[in-house]
């Protein structure tokens, strides 16, 4: 089992600037491709960014493209997400998810991901 926990959300004017923090623990990601996704209210849960599990390879979104950078600590048993330039689009609640795999291919379904956090809410005003 893998327990992750976000944290780093918040309140946010628009064109700043916020860094999430997803911590693992019960086991070591180093073998888990991580994603992070967002749900804003009335919406479906959509795709953010996905790294695979050595950092080697990284994936966003178009909407994040540029403006988000995923990272991760495998030292540290943790994953960021970067977030610059922020817009009200932007507000939602995000989750990180860890995926049991060593394929550095992109990884941007839900049910792709094995294990998910309970979420931290990002709040843009404009």
């Amino acid at each position: 089992q893998v327990q992750l926990v976000e944290s780093g959300g918040g309140l946010v004017q628009a064109g700043g600037s916020l860094r999430l923090s997803c911590a693992a623990s019960g086991r070591t990601l180093s073998g888990y491709a991580m994603g992070w996704f967002r749900q804003a209210p009335g919406k479906t849960r959509e795709f953010v960014a996905a790294i695979s599990w050595s950092g080697g390879n990284r994936y966003y979104a178009d909407s994040v493209k540029g403006r988000f950078t995923i990272s991760r600590d495998n030292s540290k048993n943790t994953v960021y997400l970067q977030m610059n330039s922020l817009k009200p689009e932007d507000t939602a609640v995000y989750y990180c998810a860890a995926k049991a795999s060593y394929a550095t291919g992109r990884s941007s379904l839900t049910g792709a991901y094995d294990y998910w956090g309970r979420g931290t809410q990002v709040t843009v005003s404009s």
